[in-house]
């Protein structure tokens, strides 16, 4: 049953693209080729981290009226948490880049403006 619609949905396809009196129906509004660049989004970041550990700090500061003296040790453990969050956002950006991952958009459009496409309609 899906391979029947399917089929019926390729040939109402066919129908609409058709020429009926010397016009298609569908006439698309841009060119069917392939860009030579890529739309500049920023890529996803990562979830927050050591958020406990600063809540902590932050609940110290306001206990001792922000005396930073009195709370090191939550200073301490906020920063440790923090150099080890960035130790590991350096190591994953490292391993994506060997094993090949997602191009920076900027990187994409570079390279497809080094090798562009050929603009003909198929």
């Amino acid at each position: 049953m899906a391979a029947q619609g399917g089929v019926l949905f390729q040939e109402k396809v066919s129908r609409l693209l058709s020429r009926q009196g010397g016009k298609p129906v569908l006439k698309p509004n841009r060119p069917l080729t392939l860009q030579d660049s890529v739309a500049n989004r920023k890529l996803k970041k990562g979830e927050a981290t050591c958020i406990t550990e600063m809540s902590v700090l932050m609940a110290c500061w306001k206990q001792n009226n922000f005396v930073d003296s009195l709370c090191s040790n939550e200073m301490n453990t906020f920063y440790s948490c923090v150099k080890k969050a960035q130790a590991a956002m350096k190591n994953k950006s490292e391993q994506t880049s060997i094993q090949g991952g997602r191009l920076h958009p900027k990187q994409a459009t570079a390279l497809l403006k080094r090798y562009p496409n050929q603009h003909t309609e198929i």
